[in-house]
């Protein structure tokens, strides 16, 4: 996936990357490929998703404590399984005062939070400071201070104020602002007039008032604040962009003074607020929706202070449920089972391991990485860039629709992306931060405030392009726009994905695509829009620009075709940059597979051909079982399409898929010329 920024990426991190159920590790078949994973009954140019993967699909159903099950929470359970061995370990040195001293301080936190007679007894008792603030809040002056204090502790109001990259100012880091504070998705969960859309609200807002009982509110005032929260969160959801506008950079590059900001806001202080994160009132600050500034300036203008402490006491209350006792955690649970359709909670050691994630994420991989990760695997990862990166090259110098001057650019920005693999080459210190025994939320506070610091304190510097914006044990590559770089990290090195003992045709099919999907994100179309510095810049001669977007639109309506849940369409314009990367890392990883065939014996494995052996490994990417809740919610949240439309969407538009496995015109694998999309 792209990541514009650090904090958005973390934002999409925790609503579609969510721990797995720990289910038995399994071995990879002998060359990498199940034959059970297939079903043989459905031919391969009809449906080539069901072919594929219709075995692993009907041995799979989704457990009770997950929305969904897929490949990718097949790699998460191996990987978790590592991590619950470090994270006992280390929590055994921490209770024995040996080891490591970032380690000791990963297992005292884990400890904490596995420790549940501890956090039964503490109940609501770590909220106390925060609400006695709010209660104490009179005055405008005093509101706007409390929400810089809460933004501060990263709980999540109104919207996110941080440290990104300036996309005008070539990797300069400058203070920035996007859109947030609400607590439902997506703002259509707020605006859908729908019978279930309706319903989900009215749960909500029931929600909202339990949870406030537990934090110490009497039962009436509890359901009065959260008819409060709903009407304040729907004036916010009205303002905010809708998922396709966020995804045009240039609509979400506005850089605004103080001054300008204040006159937009004339009932908000900014100097004041940016003071508060120690950012000069001289900074400027690069704004992703004006829109939002000026509902919060009405907002605060109109709404009565009780209204407003009502938002901030339950925003508190929310962020801090599953750092609490179990009472909030069961709470928070059924809050969102509504949404994705989860059964049962999660154990609690994997929840507790997602504290440690959010907290001390890095020291967390460093250890996965040191455990598990091989030199041979960080070869193998760059030399498929490297690979990748020659196949694009040679691409783009025949594109037939690009001219010489976009085409030189283009070349360009290739050449200078950087590709990093594993982990981060300067890990995180943390020294200065302070763990406690026993203290849950204090501790994720502590850390929260220790990784912000470090955030800020990169404000007016170059931007740290060798800097990791992930966990070195997640399984999910990225690619940034600003940075112009794609990180693949140690976690994805394992089945599905890699396959040390599988040939070239299993993981430049698997591991390649993904990669390529990462390095056409640079030329998606939102990455097409940074130069090779990566600065947002328009490099595009105003023809090109023309041909591709007219080459996009058609995907767009390819993907808009697709019908998921009888009515529901797949947003072919929302999904257009990860479908754009889908079917250029293919095709990428295709013709880098052929390149790494050139004297080498084209072995038929398994009954099937290198190149069948191929597509096979890529389709093992996108299967999955799904609750219909989940799929409804992402179809509205996620710019990623559905798995199953990942797969036949890209694969029908490659004559090189047909031609392995000998489909022909009217198969419904098969798209006529005509119809065919092809960009890069």
């Amino acid at each position: 996936m792209p990541i514009p920024t650090l904090r958005r990426a973390a934002l999409a991190a925790g609503l579609l990357l969510a721990p797995a159920p720990a289910l038995a590790a399994q071995a990879p078949a002998a060359g990498g490929l199940d034959p059970a994973d297939l079903d043989t009954t459905c031919r391969a140019c009809e449906n080539f998703y069901r072919f594929a993967n219709g075995g692993w699909i009907d041995r799979n159903p989704v457990p009770a404590a997950r929305s969904v099950w897929s490949g990718y929470d097949e790699a998460r359970e191996r990987t978790r399984g590592v991590l619950r061995t470090l994270l006992d370990e280390a929590a055994a040195h921490a209770a024995a005062g040996t080891g490591e001293p970032t380690a000791r301080k990963v297992g005292t936190l884990y400890a904490a939070c596995m420790d549940s007679a501890g956090r039964t007894a503490r109940g609501a008792a770590p909220l106390r400071p925060y609400l006695a603030r709010i209660a104490a809040v009179r005055d405008r002056a005093g509101l706007q201070d409390e929400i810089a204090r809460l933004q501060g502790d990263d709980v999540g109001v109104l919207w996110y104020f941080y440290a990104g990259t300036d996309p005008r100012a070539a990797r300069r880091t400058t203070a920035s602002l996007w859109q947030g504070g609400l607590s439902l998705p997506s703002r259509d969960h707020y605006l859908d007039d729908d019978s279930a859309t309706r319903a989900l609200r009215a749960r909500f807002a029931g929600d909202v008032a339990a949870m406030l009982v537990l934090a110490g509110e009497d039962a009436a005032s509890a359901a009065a604040q959260a008819r409060a929260v709903l009407a304040l969160e729907t004036e916010l959801a009205r303002a905010s962009m809708t998922p396709e506008e966020t995804r045009d950079p240039q609509a979400t590059y506005n850089r605004m003074t103080a001054a300008e900001l204040g006159r937009r806001m004339p009932h908000w202080d900014w100097p004041r607020y940016m003071a508060a994160f120690g950012v000069p009132a001289s900074e400027p600050v690069i704004v992703g929706q004006p829109g939002v500034l000026e509902a919060v300036d009405r907002l605060v203008a109109e709404r009565p202070l009780e209204e407003w402490r009502a938002y901030l006491r339950w925003r508190v209350v929310s962020d801090a449920a599953p750092y609490l006792s179990p009472a909030f955690e069961g709470a928070r649970f059924r809050m969102g089972a509504a949404l994705t359709g989860a059964r049962a909670p999660l154990p609690r050691w994997e929840r507790c391991m997602g504290t440690v994630e959010s907290a001390m994420g890095q020291a967390l991989g460093r250890m996965y990485m040191e455990r598990v990760f091989t030199p041979e695997s960080r070869r193998r990862g760059l030399e498929i860039i490297a690979n990748l990166k020659a196949v694009l090259r040679e691409r783009l110098a025949g594109l037939e629709w690009m001219g010489e001057e976009t085409r030189r650019e283009a070349i360009a920005k290739l050449d200078s992306m950087a590709g990093y693999v594993g982990g981060p080459d300067r890990w995180r210190d943390y020294g200065p931060l302070e763990v406690r025994p026993g203290e849950v939320l204090e501790n994720v506070v502590r850390a929260t405030r220790f990784l912000l610091r470090e955030e800020w304190a990169r404000l007016g510097r170059p931007a740290d392009r060798a800097g990791w914006y992930q966990m070195a044990h997640s399984y999910s590559g990225a690619y940034s726009f600003e940075e112009n770089k794609l990180v693949y990290p140690a976690g994805k090195f394992q089945p599905p994905f890699f396959d040390p003992l599988a040939d070239d045709a299993v993981n430049y099919g698997a591991l390649g695509s993904t990669i390529g999907h990462e390095i056409v994100h640079g030329f998606d179309d939102s990455g097409r829009q940074y130069d090779a510095t990566g600065a947002l810049r328009d490099w595009w001669t105003p023809e090109d620009d023309r041909r591709f977007r007219e080459r996009a639109d058609r995907l767009v309506a390819q993907y808009d075709a697709y019908t998921v849940l009888d009515t529901v369409h797949v947003n072919g314009r929302f999904t257009l940059g990860e479908n754009i990367a889908d079917l250029g890392g293919v095709t990428l990883s295709y013709h880098a597979f052929q390149r790494s065939l050139r004297g080498k014996p084209r072995e038929t494995i398994g009954g099937f051909t290198p190149e069948q052996r191929f597509f096979l490994a890529w389709a093992r990417n996108w299967r999955w079982s799904i609750r219909p809740e989940a799929l409804r919610l992402r179809i509205k949240t996620d710019e990623h399409a559905p798995m199953p439309y990942r797969l036949i969407g890209s694969l029908s538009n490659l004559p090189e898929f047909a031609a392995a496995f000998g489909c022909k015109p009217g198969d419904r694998m098969v798209r006529s010329e005509e119809e065919r999309v092809r960009i890069w």
